[in-house]
């Protein structure tokens, strides 16, 4: 019977907590309170603002390209009897502008009051580094004013990464004689509230780091989950930053429900894997950097493993591999970092691991936390998700569901409920799938395991508690009720992040050291061809690692090669015999018939139907391109991994 895709709609904000553990808390008490942190001046210029701001649906969005030489743009135009025109007019000369046009297509009139709007969509090519340009946009064959918008460089980048502007969440907080509200367009105080907030945090980024390329938002971009929301949009795109400075968003549990997120960004590459009504997961490069976009709000793991796989095949030779989503599978947030936050850890750590990730940024958790370098421990895991209600009218956000044996695991047991205890303990403890680096200080050189970050609200809109003790897996961590954001450099051979935080009276804190990952050397390349050592390597990385306890049996292997365990694990389990019986030569490079000989006795290992323990050469190439394993005459990085991601 085939499964139908199951995907996380709902609220994923609230308390999902172990109620026999920590105290229950639903939203926490601290927020970004506009009216205090930023001045009375510019504080009162706002409000008198915001019923302008609030019903201007038709704001700009960009959002970086394909890669680094493409720029897309996404704005609503009011359908007012004319045709949309998507049209966009940018080039270096402001008085002869280039045309590019896109498409056009209704908004859901549901989502905006009734009244008619239509999204435009455009993606303009041709940039270059370093450069000014300028660029107007068309709403209904009106041009918009002239904005200008600055390259920068294309061999180094610098990056704002940013967690939860969540525009509207601080609702039902006091503000001066009021309490915030989530009403319907200007009477959103709560969103008039965060959206201040995001600008100002925009603004004391981008005061310290001008040269910034662009921007990752690690999702939940508004609040209202699953209803009309536009003037929460209107806020979050307000900022007048947002107008010379591309987002590239995360699809949160609060975008999920309804397709206006689809309607206001226009991601590159998007894909139909991983999808929910928002829209699904996506790619891009810039620079030196791969980056790829899952919608982890849709639990189909095997669609992301593919949006990885299209990705990586996309841009092999990438020097950075890095992955955003929105739940923080390796959080430390009290609401979210023991429940809902890790229901997909099982499941994406060793696709990271096999397809090398370096590192991964989360949002969700609404604390700020920075993990050792981890990867997966080779075993056997449960994998988990949320279902339906026996009604089926939303999601059972009071019990995880382990889909390996069907049991429905209480996320809040009552008092006294030792059986849900003891499936919640069972739960918690099999998600301890991870393997901690010993990796000392803050500058680390070729890792193995992948870097995972969370970030805190970077508009303040809502904190979380952390949780009372630190995970093993977490090296930083922190919550001082601030907004704060990140910093990332990227260059060929080093990965840096800065972390920093906004008091009230408007300084910029530092709350964590830099962190670097450095890759020496030209690296890896993904189109030459593979020694034996690199391809062995990559069977055991794609078994998961396991462990080994046995010698590789081989003279020419010494005690301290990288490969060791690899070879050791693929000798006992019968892949590899060697050259000859003391010789494996893990420096000759493998011909095509001698990794289709290993990939078909691994296949048997798995066991494959049709695949031999042991196939000789000849077989192997048999059965690998029956089964479209291998295609060409040399192995490589990319067609090695194209094989085992095909055989699964």
């Amino acid at each position: 019977m085939e499964m139908k895709k199951r995907v996380l709609t709902g609220a994923l904000c609230g308390a999902l907590l172990v109620g026999t553990v920590v105290p229950a808390l639903a939203a926490t008490e601290h927020y970004n309170n506009g009216a205090s942190v930023g001045g009375s001046a510019e504080w009162t210029a706002w409000t008198e603002k915001w019923d302008t701001v609030a019903t201007d649906y038709t704001k700009v969005s960009m959002t970086p390209g394909a890669d680094e030489t493409e720029l897309n743009f996404a704005w609503y135009s009011k359908d007012d009897g004319k045709a949309a025109t998507p049209v966009v007019h940018f080039g270096t000369d402001r008085n002869n502008l280039k045309t590019f046009t896109g498409k056009a297509a209704d908004v859901d009139v549901s989502l905006t009051d009734g009244v008619a709007y239509d999204y435009n969509h455009v993606t303009v090519t041709g940039l270059k580094e370093n450069t000014t340009y300028y660029y107007t946009v068309e709403k209904n064959g009106v041009q918009s004013d002239v904005e200008t918008y600055k390259t920068r460089s294309f061999s180094t980048i610098k990056m704002l990464y940013v967690g939860d502007p969540q525009i509207g969440a601080s609702k039902g907080q006091p503000q001066g004689g009021e309490t915030l509200a989530a009403d319907s367009g200007a009477g959103n105080t709560a969103a008039r509230n965060d959206s201040f907030g995001w600008n100002r945090t925009l603004e004391a980024a981008l005061a310290q780091d001008p040269d910034v390329n662009f921007i990752i938002s690690a999702g939940d971009q508004i609040n209202k989950t699953g209803k009309p929301k536009e003037e929460e949009y209107a806020g979050y795109l307000a900022p007048e930053a947002l107008a010379s400075l591309p987002v590239a968003t995360t699809i949160g549990n609060h975008d999920s429900l309804n397709p206006d997120y689809s309607y206001h960004f226009n991601n590159p590459n998007a894909t139909d894997y991983g999808t929910t009504e928002a829209g699904g997961d996506y790619y891009y490069s810039y620079g030196d950097g791969l980056f790829i976009v899952l919608n982890t709000n849709n639990y189909n793991v095997a669609e992301h493993k593919k949006a990885i796989q299209e990705a990586v095949a996309s841009d092999p030779d990438a020097a950075w591999r890095i992955v955003t989503i929105h739940q923080d599978i390796y959080g430390s947030g009290l609401d979210h970092s023991d429940t809902d936050g890790m229901i997909l850890r099982t499941q994406l750590t060793p696709i990271f691991d096999e397809y090398d990730i370096d590192v991964v940024l989360q949002g969700h958790d609404h604390t700020y936390s920075r993990s050792k370098l981890l990867y997966g421990d080779g075993q056997t895991h449960g994998s988990y998700e949320f279902q339906l209600n026996a009604d089926g009218s939303d999601y059972d956000w009071d019990h995880a569901y382990n889909t390996t044996n069907n049991t429905q695991i209480p996320l809040s047991p009552a008092d006294g409920d030792t059986a849900g205890e003891a499936l919640l303990n069972n739960f918690q403890a099999d998600n301890k799938c991870y393997t901690i680096e010993t990796a000392v200080g803050n500058t680390v050189t070729n890792p193995n395991g992948t870097l995972y970050m969370t970030a805190n609200s970077a508009s303040g809109s809502k904190f979380y508690e952390l949780i009372s003790a630190q995970q093993d897996y977490i090296a930083k961590r922190s919550q001082n009720w601030l907004p704060s954001w990140s910093v990332i450099t990227l260059s060929k051979t080093s990965f840096s992040i800065d972390t920093y935080q906004l008091t009230a009276d408007g300084k910029t804190e530092k709350i964590d050291s830099t962190f670097t990952i450095n890759k020496t050397g030209a690296g890896e390349s993904l189109t030459a061809p593979l020694t034996r050592a690199q391809a062995v390597q990559r069977l055991y990385d794609a078994a998961g690692r396991p462990a080994v306890s046995t010698a590789a049996g081989f003279t020419d292997v010494s005690a301290d090669a990288s490969y060791l365990k690899a070879v050791a694990w693929a000798k006992a389990q019968g892949i590899v015999k060697g050259v000859t019986g003391t010789a494996f030569q893990p420096d000759e490079t493998i011909t095509q018939a001698q990794f289709a000989a290993m990939l078909t006795r691994y296949a048997a290992v798995k066991g494959k139907t049709g695949a031999s323990a042991s196939a000789t050469p000849a077989q192997g190439l048999s059965y690998a391109k029956t089964n479209g394993l291998l295609t060409g005459s040399a192995v490589t990085a990319s067609t090695a991994d194209y094989a085992l991601t095909k055989l699964g």
